[in-house]
Protein backbone atom coordinates (compact mmCIF):
# COMPACT_ATOMS: atom_id res chain seq x y z
CA UNK A 1 0.00 0.00 0.00
CA UNK A 2 1.17 3.20 -0.61
CA UNK A 3 1.79 6.25 1.81
CA UNK A 4 0.36 8.87 1.44
CA UNK A 5 0.75 12.56 3.06
CA UNK A 6 -2.25 13.80 5.32
CA UNK A 7 -2.64 17.83 5.14
CA UNK A 8 -2.83 19.01 8.92
CA UNK A 9 -5.24 22.05 8.28
CA UNK A 10 -5.26 23.58 12.46
CA UNK A 11 -7.96 25.26 13.57
CA UNK A 12 -6.42 26.31 16.92
CA UNK A 13 -7.00 30.46 16.36
CA UNK A 14 -10.39 29.89 15.12
CA UNK A 15 -12.63 26.81 16.42
CA UNK A 16 -10.17 26.36 19.52
CA UNK A 17 -10.49 30.29 20.39
CA UNK A 18 -13.84 29.55 21.12
CA UNK A 19 -12.87 27.14 23.91
CA UNK A 20 -14.72 29.20 26.96
CA UNK A 21 -12.52 31.62 28.72
CA UNK A 22 -10.20 32.02 25.85
CA UNK A 23 -9.42 35.87 24.63
CA UNK A 24 -6.56 36.00 22.54
CA UNK A 25 -5.08 39.59 21.12
CA UNK A 26 -4.00 40.24 17.75
CA UNK A 27 -0.05 40.02 18.90
CA UNK A 28 -0.67 36.61 20.53
CA UNK A 29 -2.87 35.03 17.47
CA UNK A 30 0.46 36.32 14.88
CA UNK A 31 2.56 34.76 17.90
CA UNK A 32 0.55 31.29 17.70
CA UNK A 33 0.05 31.39 13.60
CA UNK A 34 4.23 31.44 13.36
CA UNK A 35 4.99 28.58 15.80
CA UNK A 36 1.97 27.09 13.29
CA UNK A 37 4.15 27.44 10.49
CA UNK A 38 7.43 26.43 11.88
CA UNK A 39 5.61 23.41 12.92
CA UNK A 40 4.81 23.16 9.37
CA UNK A 41 1.09 22.42 9.58
CA UNK A 42 -0.10 22.54 6.11
CA UNK A 43 -3.15 25.19 6.66
CA UNK A 44 -4.16 28.20 9.39
CA UNK A 45 -7.27 28.65 10.09
CA UNK A 46 -6.63 32.00 11.40
CA UNK A 47 -9.84 33.64 11.92
CA UNK A 48 -13.58 34.08 11.89
CA UNK A 49 -13.15 37.85 9.64
CA UNK A 50 -16.74 38.92 10.05
CA UNK A 51 -16.94 37.91 13.74
CA UNK A 52 -15.48 41.42 14.89
CA UNK A 53 -13.57 44.07 13.53
CA UNK A 54 -10.22 42.74 16.24
CA UNK A 55 -11.05 39.23 14.32
CA UNK A 56 -10.67 40.49 10.34
CA UNK A 57 -7.40 42.44 12.20
CA UNK A 58 -5.89 39.30 13.41
CA UNK A 59 -6.59 37.22 9.89
CA UNK A 60 -4.78 40.27 7.86
CA UNK A 61 -2.07 40.43 10.03
CA UNK A 62 -1.55 36.59 9.80
CA UNK A 63 -2.16 36.87 6.21
CA UNK A 64 0.84 39.47 5.56
CA UNK A 65 3.34 38.22 8.18
CA UNK A 66 3.17 34.26 8.28
CA UNK A 67 4.83 32.36 5.27
CA UNK A 68 4.39 29.00 3.89
CA UNK A 69 1.23 27.21 4.85
CA UNK A 70 -1.95 28.19 3.74
CA UNK A 71 -4.24 30.93 5.84
CA UNK A 72 -7.75 30.40 5.76
CA UNK A 73 -10.79 32.88 6.86
CA UNK A 74 -14.20 30.69 7.70
CA UNK A 75 -17.13 32.37 5.86
CA UNK A 76 -20.97 31.27 6.02
CA UNK A 77 -22.63 30.69 2.91
CA UNK A 78 -23.06 34.19 2.20
CA UNK A 79 -22.09 36.82 -0.22
CA UNK A 80 -20.86 39.87 2.81
CA UNK A 81 -19.27 36.46 4.98
CA UNK A 82 -17.13 35.74 2.17
CA UNK A 83 -16.05 39.17 0.79
CA UNK A 84 -15.32 40.10 4.36
CA UNK A 85 -13.15 36.64 4.39
CA UNK A 86 -11.34 37.26 1.42
CA UNK A 87 -10.36 40.80 2.57
CA UNK A 88 -8.88 39.21 5.51
CA UNK A 89 -6.83 36.35 3.30
CA UNK A 90 -5.95 38.21 0.24
CA UNK A 91 -2.52 39.15 1.03
CA UNK A 92 -1.48 35.16 2.28
CA UNK A 93 0.90 33.99 -0.42
CA UNK A 94 -1.61 31.02 -0.32
CA UNK A 95 -5.28 32.38 0.68
CA UNK A 96 -8.24 29.78 1.43
CA UNK A 97 -11.79 30.98 1.62
CA UNK A 98 -13.56 27.99 4.05
CA UNK A 99 -17.53 28.52 3.52
CA UNK A 100 -20.01 26.48 5.69
CA UNK A 101 -23.67 25.88 5.98
CA UNK A 102 -25.67 22.93 7.46
CA UNK A 103 -26.79 20.08 6.08
CA UNK A 104 -28.80 17.99 8.67
CA UNK A 105 -32.98 17.71 8.81
CA UNK A 106 -32.50 19.32 12.55
CA UNK A 107 -30.19 22.33 11.30
CA UNK A 108 -32.35 22.98 8.34
CA UNK A 109 -35.80 23.18 10.19
CA UNK A 110 -35.03 24.67 12.98
CA UNK A 111 -31.94 26.97 12.35
CA UNK A 112 -32.08 27.80 8.79
CA UNK A 113 -35.84 27.39 8.04
CA UNK A 114 -34.86 26.02 4.31
CA UNK A 115 -35.98 23.01 2.13
CA UNK A 116 -33.27 20.62 1.18
CA UNK A 117 -33.39 22.40 -2.88
CA UNK A 118 -32.78 25.66 -1.07
CA UNK A 119 -30.12 24.82 0.67
CA UNK A 120 -28.57 23.21 -2.41
CA UNK A 121 -28.91 26.50 -4.43
CA UNK A 122 -27.20 28.92 -1.53
CA UNK A 123 -24.35 26.30 -1.14
CA UNK A 124 -23.76 26.01 -4.77
CA UNK A 125 -23.93 29.98 -4.87
CA UNK A 126 -21.68 30.70 -1.86
CA UNK A 127 -18.51 28.34 -3.51
CA UNK A 128 -19.26 29.87 -6.87
CA UNK A 129 -18.59 33.49 -5.42
CA UNK A 130 -15.38 32.35 -3.20
CA UNK A 131 -13.97 30.40 -6.23
CA UNK A 132 -14.24 34.20 -8.14
CA UNK A 133 -12.07 35.73 -5.49
CA UNK A 134 -9.99 32.95 -4.55
CA UNK A 135 -8.14 29.91 -6.05
CA UNK A 136 -8.49 27.37 -2.92
CA UNK A 137 -12.31 27.16 -1.60
CA UNK A 138 -13.05 24.86 1.05
CA UNK A 139 -16.49 23.64 1.49
CA UNK A 140 -18.01 21.94 4.95
CA UNK A 141 -21.31 20.72 5.69
CA UNK A 142 -22.07 21.31 9.09
CA UNK A 143 -23.21 18.65 11.24
CA UNK A 144 -22.69 16.63 8.39
CA UNK A 145 -22.55 13.32 10.63
CA UNK A 146 -26.24 13.65 11.10
CA UNK A 147 -27.27 14.35 7.76
CA UNK A 148 -29.11 12.19 5.66
CA UNK A 149 -26.01 10.50 3.31
CA UNK A 150 -27.71 10.75 0.15
CA UNK A 151 -28.68 14.36 0.45
CA UNK A 152 -25.28 15.27 1.63
CA UNK A 153 -23.54 13.71 -1.14
CA UNK A 154 -25.95 15.38 -3.41
CA UNK A 155 -24.70 18.92 -1.79
CA UNK A 156 -20.95 17.73 -1.97
CA UNK A 157 -21.23 17.11 -5.26
CA UNK A 158 -22.93 20.39 -6.06
CA UNK A 159 -20.37 22.46 -3.95
CA UNK A 160 -17.33 20.39 -6.06
CA UNK A 161 -18.77 21.41 -9.44
CA UNK A 162 -19.06 25.14 -8.57
CA UNK A 163 -15.10 25.49 -7.43
CA UNK A 164 -14.60 23.28 -4.00
CA UNK A 165 -10.90 22.24 -3.71
CA UNK A 166 -11.41 20.61 -0.37
CA UNK A 167 -14.70 19.07 1.05
CA UNK A 168 -14.84 19.04 4.97
CA UNK A 169 -16.88 16.57 6.94
CA UNK A 170 -17.46 17.91 10.48
CA UNK A 171 -18.46 15.44 13.20
CA UNK A 172 -19.77 19.04 14.68
CA UNK A 173 -21.43 18.05 18.09
CA UNK A 174 -19.06 14.84 18.68
CA UNK A 175 -21.74 12.15 18.10
CA UNK A 176 -20.40 9.72 15.83
CA UNK A 177 -18.15 6.83 16.33
CA UNK A 178 -14.98 5.56 14.18
CA UNK A 179 -16.51 2.69 12.47
CA UNK A 180 -19.64 4.85 11.04
CA UNK A 181 -17.24 7.83 10.29
CA UNK A 182 -15.39 5.41 8.68
CA UNK A 183 -18.36 4.14 6.36
CA UNK A 184 -19.81 7.65 5.85
CA UNK A 185 -15.93 8.77 4.86
CA UNK A 186 -16.35 5.61 2.45
CA UNK A 187 -19.78 6.24 1.32
CA UNK A 188 -18.74 9.72 -0.18
CA UNK A 189 -15.98 8.36 -2.12
CA UNK A 190 -18.29 6.22 -3.88
CA UNK A 191 -21.13 7.83 -3.96
CA UNK A 192 -19.87 12.10 -5.20
CA UNK A 193 -19.56 11.21 -9.02
CA UNK A 194 -16.37 14.40 -9.25
CA UNK A 195 -14.72 13.46 -5.49
CA UNK A 196 -11.77 13.16 -7.37
CA UNK A 197 -11.53 16.65 -7.77
CA UNK A 198 -11.44 17.48 -4.15
CA UNK A 199 -9.83 16.13 -0.69
CA UNK A 200 -11.74 15.05 1.55
CA UNK A 201 -11.17 16.37 4.91
CA UNK A 202 -12.48 15.86 8.60
CA UNK A 203 -13.39 17.79 11.58
CA UNK A 204 -14.22 15.96 14.63
CA UNK A 205 -15.00 17.15 17.94
CA UNK A 206 -14.61 15.57 21.60
CA UNK A 207 -18.48 15.27 23.34
CA UNK A 208 -18.01 11.72 23.40
CA UNK A 209 -14.19 11.44 23.62
CA UNK A 210 -13.67 9.93 20.07
CA UNK A 211 -12.64 12.96 18.00
CA UNK A 212 -8.71 11.64 16.97
CA UNK A 213 -10.23 8.42 16.61
CA UNK A 214 -13.21 9.58 14.04
CA UNK A 215 -10.09 11.36 12.31
CA UNK A 216 -7.90 8.62 12.36
CA UNK A 217 -10.53 6.44 11.26
CA UNK A 218 -11.17 8.92 8.46
CA UNK A 219 -7.91 8.83 7.55
CA UNK A 220 -8.21 4.93 6.70
CA UNK A 221 -10.98 5.21 4.84
CA UNK A 222 -9.41 7.49 2.31
CA UNK A 223 -10.02 11.10 4.36
CA UNK A 224 -6.92 13.75 2.56
CA UNK A 225 -7.26 16.39 5.64
CA UNK A 226 -7.94 16.55 9.30
CA UNK A 227 -8.72 19.47 11.40
CA UNK A 228 -7.57 19.60 14.50
CA UNK A 229 -6.23 22.48 17.20
CA UNK A 230 -3.08 22.17 19.27
CA UNK A 231 -4.07 20.75 23.09
CA UNK A 232 -7.45 19.28 21.52
CA UNK A 233 -8.65 23.27 22.35
CA UNK A 234 -12.23 23.98 20.98
CA UNK A 235 -15.84 24.20 21.71
CA UNK A 236 -17.20 22.41 24.64
CA UNK A 237 -14.67 19.52 24.89
CA UNK A 238 -12.81 20.27 22.31
CA UNK A 239 -11.28 19.34 19.19
CA UNK A 240 -9.24 16.41 17.76
CA UNK A 241 -5.69 16.88 19.39
CA UNK A 242 -3.04 17.85 16.56
CA UNK A 243 -0.59 16.05 18.29
CA UNK A 244 -2.25 12.97 18.81
CA UNK A 245 -3.27 12.79 15.64
CA UNK A 246 0.42 13.98 13.85
CA UNK A 247 2.01 11.24 16.72
CA UNK A 248 -0.67 8.10 15.88
CA UNK A 249 0.26 8.41 12.22
CA UNK A 250 3.82 8.57 12.58
CA UNK A 251 3.89 5.96 15.51
CA UNK A 252 1.54 3.63 13.81
CA UNK A 253 2.73 4.33 10.27
CA UNK A 254 3.01 0.96 8.98
CA UNK A 255 -0.66 0.49 9.94
CA UNK A 256 -1.85 3.83 8.32
CA UNK A 257 0.57 3.92 5.28
CA UNK A 258 0.11 8.04 6.05
CA UNK A 259 2.38 10.70 6.86
CA UNK A 260 2.05 14.26 7.67
CA UNK A 261 4.50 17.39 6.49
CA UNK A 262 4.63 17.94 10.01
CA UNK A 263 8.05 18.76 12.31
CA UNK A 264 6.89 17.10 14.80
CA UNK A 265 10.11 17.92 16.86
CA UNK A 266 7.99 21.07 17.47
CA UNK A 267 5.00 19.96 19.06
CA UNK A 268 6.03 20.21 22.67
CA UNK A 269 6.93 23.81 21.92
CA UNK A 270 3.85 24.50 20.31
CA UNK A 271 1.76 23.24 23.01
CA UNK A 272 3.44 25.02 25.38
CA UNK A 273 3.15 29.00 23.79
CA UNK A 274 -1.10 27.68 23.27
CA UNK A 275 -1.36 26.72 26.71
CA UNK A 276 0.21 29.60 27.97
CA UNK A 277 -1.32 32.13 25.99
CA UNK A 278 -4.71 30.72 26.37
CA UNK A 279 -4.62 30.26 29.76
CA UNK A 280 -5.70 26.61 29.35
CA UNK A 281 -3.25 24.38 30.99
CA UNK A 282 -2.62 20.89 29.71
CA UNK A 283 -3.76 18.26 32.16
CA UNK A 284 -0.87 16.26 33.54
CA UNK A 285 -1.81 13.19 31.56
CA UNK A 286 -2.57 14.29 28.23
CA UNK A 287 -1.17 12.18 25.85
CA UNK A 288 2.39 13.59 23.94
CA UNK A 289 2.28 16.79 25.82
CA UNK A 290 1.28 16.61 29.46
CA UNK A 291 3.95 16.35 32.03
CA UNK A 292 3.14 12.56 33.19
CA UNK A 293 3.39 11.19 29.23
CA UNK A 294 6.96 10.37 29.51
CA UNK A 295 6.93 9.78 33.28
CA UNK A 296 7.79 6.13 34.38
CA UNK A 297 6.88 5.61 37.90
CA UNK A 298 6.14 1.88 38.50
CA UNK A 299 9.89 0.33 39.33
CA UNK A 300 9.34 -1.95 36.80
CA UNK A 301 8.54 0.50 34.27
CA UNK A 302 11.85 2.30 35.06
CA UNK A 303 14.32 -0.51 35.16
CA UNK A 304 12.83 -1.48 31.91
CA UNK A 305 13.12 1.92 30.04
CA UNK A 306 17.07 2.18 31.60
CA UNK A 307 17.80 -1.11 29.85
CA UNK A 308 15.67 0.21 26.59
CA UNK A 309 13.37 2.75 26.60
CA UNK A 310 11.42 0.92 23.70
CA UNK A 311 10.17 -1.38 26.58
CA UNK A 312 7.61 0.83 27.79
CA UNK A 313 8.04 4.12 25.63
CA UNK A 314 6.06 3.79 22.08
CA UNK A 315 7.54 7.13 20.71
CA UNK A 316 10.81 9.01 22.66
CA UNK A 317 10.49 12.58 24.27
CA UNK A 318 13.03 13.43 21.46
CA UNK A 319 10.79 13.32 18.88
CA UNK A 320 8.33 15.96 19.99
CA UNK A 321 10.71 18.07 21.28
CA UNK A 322 11.11 17.00 24.73
CA UNK A 323 14.93 17.13 25.99
CA UNK A 324 15.91 14.31 27.90
CA UNK A 325 19.14 16.77 29.20
CA UNK A 326 18.25 18.43 32.59
CA UNK A 327 20.78 20.74 33.96
CA UNK A 328 21.86 23.08 31.19
CA UNK A 329 23.19 26.52 32.49
CA UNK A 330 24.48 28.08 36.00
CA UNK A 331 25.25 31.92 37.08
CA UNK A 332 28.60 31.33 35.66
CA UNK A 333 27.22 30.97 32.13
CA UNK A 334 28.06 32.85 29.22
CA UNK A 335 25.69 34.66 27.01
CA UNK A 336 26.93 32.66 24.57
CA UNK A 337 26.20 29.27 25.86
CA UNK A 338 23.07 30.56 26.44
CA UNK A 339 22.40 31.52 22.99
CA UNK A 340 23.53 28.10 22.00
CA UNK A 341 21.49 26.55 24.45
CA UNK A 342 18.48 28.30 23.06
CA UNK A 343 19.31 26.84 19.30
CA UNK A 344 19.68 23.74 20.94
CA UNK A 345 16.23 23.52 22.17
CA UNK A 346 14.86 24.78 18.65
CA UNK A 347 14.31 28.50 18.75
CA UNK A 348 15.82 31.22 16.41
CA UNK A 349 15.24 34.24 17.42
CA UNK A 350 16.61 37.67 17.11
CA UNK A 351 19.24 39.41 18.95
CA UNK A 352 17.37 42.24 20.67
CA UNK A 353 15.37 39.51 22.41
CA UNK A 354 18.08 37.21 23.38
CA UNK A 355 19.77 40.13 25.09
CA UNK A 356 16.28 40.41 26.80
CA UNK A 357 16.07 36.87 27.56
CA UNK A 358 19.65 36.62 28.48
CA UNK A 359 19.13 38.97 31.39
CA UNK A 360 16.21 37.29 32.18
CA UNK A 361 18.40 34.24 32.88
CA UNK A 362 20.95 36.00 34.75
CA UNK A 363 18.15 37.50 37.32
CA UNK A 364 16.83 33.47 37.67
CA UNK A 365 20.69 32.09 37.81
CA UNK A 366 21.11 34.14 40.31
CA UNK A 367 17.96 32.87 42.81
CA UNK A 368 18.52 29.26 41.75
CA UNK A 369 21.07 27.03 42.03
CA UNK A 370 20.77 24.75 38.58
CA UNK A 371 18.93 26.31 35.83
CA UNK A 372 16.81 23.48 33.52
CA UNK A 373 15.60 23.27 29.81
CA UNK A 374 12.23 24.12 31.00
CA UNK A 375 13.24 27.16 33.10
CA UNK A 376 14.55 28.65 30.00
CA UNK A 377 11.34 27.36 28.26
CA UNK A 378 9.28 29.03 30.36
CA UNK A 379 11.37 32.51 29.87
CA UNK A 380 10.88 32.31 26.36
CA UNK A 381 7.08 31.53 26.45
CA UNK A 382 7.06 34.42 28.84
CA UNK A 383 8.25 36.66 25.99
CA UNK A 384 6.56 35.34 23.33
CA UNK A 385 3.81 37.80 22.43
CA UNK A 386 4.94 41.40 23.21
CA UNK A 387 1.50 43.90 24.58
CA UNK A 388 1.14 47.28 25.97
CA UNK A 389 2.04 47.16 29.58
CA UNK A 390 -0.33 49.89 31.23
CA UNK A 391 1.51 48.49 34.66
CA UNK A 392 4.29 46.81 36.00
CA UNK A 393 5.13 45.14 39.21
CA UNK A 394 8.13 46.97 40.45
CA UNK A 395 7.75 46.04 44.27
CA UNK A 396 5.69 43.91 46.96
CA UNK A 397 6.47 43.32 50.31
CA UNK A 398 4.01 40.50 51.87
CA UNK A 399 3.44 40.11 55.84
CA UNK A 400 1.16 37.04 56.77
CA UNK A 401 1.52 33.94 59.24
CA UNK A 402 -1.25 31.69 60.89
CA UNK A 403 -1.51 33.83 63.86
CA UNK A 404 -2.07 37.38 62.34
CA UNK A 405 -4.02 39.10 59.54
CA UNK A 406 -1.92 38.93 56.33
CA UNK A 407 -1.34 42.25 55.11
CA UNK A 408 0.54 43.39 51.21
CA UNK A 409 2.16 46.21 49.93
CA UNK A 410 2.47 46.54 46.02
CA UNK A 411 4.30 49.48 44.10
CA UNK A 412 3.01 49.09 40.34
CA UNK A 413 4.97 51.49 37.39
CA UNK A 414 2.83 53.43 34.98
CA UNK A 415 3.06 55.64 32.09
CA UNK A 416 1.77 58.49 34.77
CA UNK A 417 4.35 57.35 37.21
CA UNK A 418 4.30 55.52 40.69
CA UNK A 419 1.59 53.61 41.90
CA UNK A 420 1.51 52.12 45.62
CA UNK A 421 -1.26 50.82 47.69
CA UNK A 422 -1.70 48.60 50.59
CA UNK A 423 -4.53 45.96 51.68
CA UNK A 424 -5.19 43.05 54.16
CA UNK A 425 -6.16 39.56 52.80
CA UNK A 426 -7.61 36.16 53.48
CA UNK A 427 -3.35 34.85 53.00
CA UNK A 428 -0.93 36.33 51.22
CA UNK A 429 -1.99 36.30 47.83
CA UNK A 430 -4.99 37.52 47.72
CA UNK A 431 -3.60 40.36 50.19
CA UNK A 432 -1.31 40.88 47.58
CA UNK A 433 -4.20 40.87 44.99
CA UNK A 434 -6.40 43.39 46.79
CA UNK A 435 -3.08 45.38 46.72
CA UNK A 436 -3.05 45.53 43.36
CA UNK A 437 -6.38 46.78 42.64
CA UNK A 438 -5.99 49.82 45.08
CA UNK A 439 -2.94 50.42 43.18
CA UNK A 440 -5.17 50.34 39.63
CA UNK A 441 -7.99 52.17 40.98
CA UNK A 442 -10.83 49.59 40.30
CA UNK A 443 -11.89 46.28 41.41
CA UNK A 444 -10.99 43.49 38.94
CA UNK A 445 -13.57 40.19 39.34
CA UNK A 446 -10.76 37.30 40.12
CA UNK A 447 -12.13 34.11 38.58
CA UNK A 448 -9.55 31.42 39.19
CA UNK A 449 -6.12 31.06 40.33
CA UNK A 450 -3.27 28.47 40.08
CA UNK A 451 0.26 28.06 40.95
CA UNK A 452 2.32 25.04 39.92
CA UNK A 453 6.42 24.05 40.03
CA UNK A 454 8.18 24.32 36.32
CA UNK A 455 10.68 22.25 37.61
CA UNK A 456 11.64 20.36 40.91
CA UNK A 457 13.39 21.48 43.68
CA UNK A 458 13.46 23.73 46.72
CA UNK A 459 14.23 26.83 44.45
CA UNK A 460 12.09 25.54 41.46
CA UNK A 461 10.40 28.08 39.24
CA UNK A 462 7.15 29.02 40.05
CA UNK A 463 4.37 29.37 37.42
CA UNK A 464 1.16 31.17 38.64
CA UNK A 465 -1.61 31.84 35.97
CA UNK A 466 -5.03 33.64 37.34
CA UNK A 467 -8.35 34.35 35.33
CA UNK A 468 -10.38 37.65 35.93
CA UNK A 469 -13.68 38.50 34.32
CA UNK A 470 -14.82 42.21 32.93
CA UNK A 471 -17.94 42.78 31.05
CA UNK A 472 -18.55 38.94 30.57
CA UNK A 473 -15.17 38.20 29.03
CA UNK A 474 -12.41 36.42 30.69
CA UNK A 475 -8.95 37.08 30.11
CA UNK A 476 -5.94 34.96 31.88
CA UNK A 477 -2.23 36.27 32.81
CA UNK A 478 0.63 34.39 34.13
CA UNK A 479 3.84 35.21 36.07
CA UNK A 480 7.19 33.49 36.84
CA UNK A 481 9.24 33.26 39.58
CA UNK A 482 11.04 31.19 42.39
CA UNK A 483 9.15 33.72 44.72
CA UNK A 484 5.46 32.09 44.37
CA UNK A 485 3.80 35.27 45.69
CA UNK A 486 5.61 37.46 43.15
CA UNK A 487 4.85 34.75 40.35
CA UNK A 488 1.16 35.45 41.43
CA UNK A 489 1.23 39.06 41.44
CA UNK A 490 2.90 38.87 38.14
CA UNK A 491 0.15 37.18 36.72
CA UNK A 492 -2.82 39.16 38.27
CA UNK A 493 -1.07 42.27 36.51
CA UNK A 494 -0.84 40.75 33.22
CA UNK A 495 -4.28 39.77 33.39
CA UNK A 496 -5.29 43.44 34.06
CA UNK A 497 -2.54 44.53 31.23
CA UNK A 498 -4.92 42.49 28.95
CA UNK A 499 -8.17 43.26 30.07
CA UNK A 500 -6.82 46.93 29.87
CA UNK A 501 -5.86 46.41 26.07
CA UNK A 502 -9.60 45.34 25.21
CA UNK A 503 -11.88 47.07 27.27
CA UNK A 504 -9.60 49.92 27.89
CA UNK A 505 -10.14 52.10 30.94
CA UNK A 506 -13.46 53.70 29.87
CA UNK A 507 -15.14 50.85 29.21
CA UNK A 508 -13.89 49.17 33.02
CA UNK A 509 -15.16 52.36 34.62
CA UNK A 510 -18.43 52.54 33.07
CA UNK A 511 -19.06 49.05 33.64
CA UNK A 512 -18.23 49.38 37.10
CA UNK A 513 -20.65 52.10 37.53
CA UNK A 514 -17.65 54.68 38.03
Amino acid sequence: METRTIQIFDTTLRDGEQTPGVSLQTEEKVEIALALAKLKVDVIEAGFPVASPGDFEAVSQIAARVKGPSIAGLARANEKDIETAYKAVKKADRPRIHTFIATSDIHLEHKLKMTRPQLLERAEQAVRYAKSLVNDVEFSAEDASRSDWKFLCQVYERAIAAGATVINVPDTVGYTTPAEFGALITHIRTHVPNIDKAIISVHCHDDLGMAVANSLAAVTAGAGQVECTINGLGERAGNASLEEVVMALNTRHEYYRAITNVNSQQIYRTSRLVSTLTGIAVPPNKAVVGDNAFAHESGIHQHGVLNNPLTYEIMSPESVGISRNAIVLGKHSGRHAFEERLKHLGYEIDTETVNTLFAKFKDLADRKKMVFDKDIEALMVEKAAVRPEWYTLVYHHVASGNQMVATASVQLRTSAGVSEAASCGDGPVDAAFKAIEQAVGFPVGLKDYQLKAVTAGEDALGEATVWIEQDGRTFSGRGLSTDVIEASAKAYVNAINKMLAVCGFPAVQQAQGR
